[in-house]
């Protein structure tokens, strides 16, 4: 199986719109947003919306489709009303997901809002439990590691651990990826080493099978800043070496790449290309490293 790479495709013009642009630039993978990520109300999936998607996803030959949720949700949060609004949104998140054949549904979880870590991953676990009893089960929550700015949990992998222990393993409970967010957080990718260490930790705290989704973005801030600020594509902190490393890792060939740098319009194409040039390098070793690494 060719190894599967592409990008978060705007929606203006539509759903299906998304995924015609994304063959256009070479996308073999597609994520979108079914709704806007800035408000609680969402429009339904009518027939003509959802025929319109699933021929365009069969036409581009783009099976592998994936969503995000809302940023407004929280389930972590202490507010019960703004939790229970987070539920329910993100519940009819994968209701449309369902509708659309889309597997995945990434989500950034939740931040505890000054409740402290240990409150908000119980609440976080317990949402997480509610969400996934009463949506179909064709559609998986893949939770997204996060940079760890402010509260928000998932920076950490036992965070992501947590919730999938507390939810007794639940098999659509999986892992999204994020590389910018990991090397924000103070997991490593600069080097062979340190990418590899970083891997052996997913592999032993979470487990490589659980990472269903990866999110492949360079950095604009440096090492364990914990602020999540995206860079196109081996020309931020981390550097191109991580990138040759994770297009190549045969560990993690089961899960989609998703490009969600700047300049989605002008600079997804060079990304996705960028990342395609990689295949088949091997383990970069000679290629160029990232700032952090030559000044560090």
């Amino acid at each position: 199986m060719s190894r599967l790479i592409g990008a978060h495709m705007p929606t203006s013009g539509g759903l299906a719109k998304a995924v015609t642009k994304g063959k256009e630039i070479g996308c073999t993978a597609v994520q979108v947003f079914t709704s806007s990520p800035q408000q609680w109300k969402a429009k339904a999936i009518t027939e003509d919306v959802r025929d319109a998607f699933l021929a365009a996803r069969k036409e581009s030959e783009i099976d592998a489709l994936v969503s995000h949720d809302s940023y407004l949700v929280n389930l972590a949060a202490a507010d019960t009303e703004l939790r229970n609004k987070s539920i329910g949104a993100l519940t009819s998140e994968l209701e449309r997901c369902h509708a659309l054949q889309i597997p995945y549904v990434v989500s950034h979880m939740g931040a505890h809002t000054g409740a402290g870590e240990q409150n908000g991953l119980e609440l976080l676990a317990k949402s997480a439990r509610e969400v996934l009893a009463n949506s179909p089960k064709s559609v998986s929550l893949a939770m997204e590691t996060t940079a760890g700015q402010g509260t928000c949990l998932g920076y950490k992998l036992e965070h992501l651990a947590y919730v999938i222990e507390k939810n007794k393993g639940n098999s659509r409970l999986v892992v999204c990826i994020d590389t910018c967010h990991l090397f924000a957080a103070g997991y490593d990718l600069r080097t062979e080493q340190a990418y590899e260490e970083t891997v052996q930790q997913i592999q032993k705290i979470i487990g490589l099978d659980r990472v269903r989704v990866i999110h492949a973005n360079d950095s604009l801030r440096p090492f364990n800043s914990r602020k999540d600020r995206h860079a196109h594509i081996g020309q931020g902190e981390i550097g191109e070496l991580a990138f040759r490393l994770l297009v190549n890792d045969q560990r993690l060939a089961h899960a989609p790449i998703i490009v969600e740098t700047p300049d989605a319009e002008t600079m997804h194409e060079t990304n996705v290309g960028r990342l395609k040039s990689y295949l088949g390098s091997g383990d970069g070793k000679g290629r160029k490293r990232g700032k952090a690494a030559r000044t560090g």
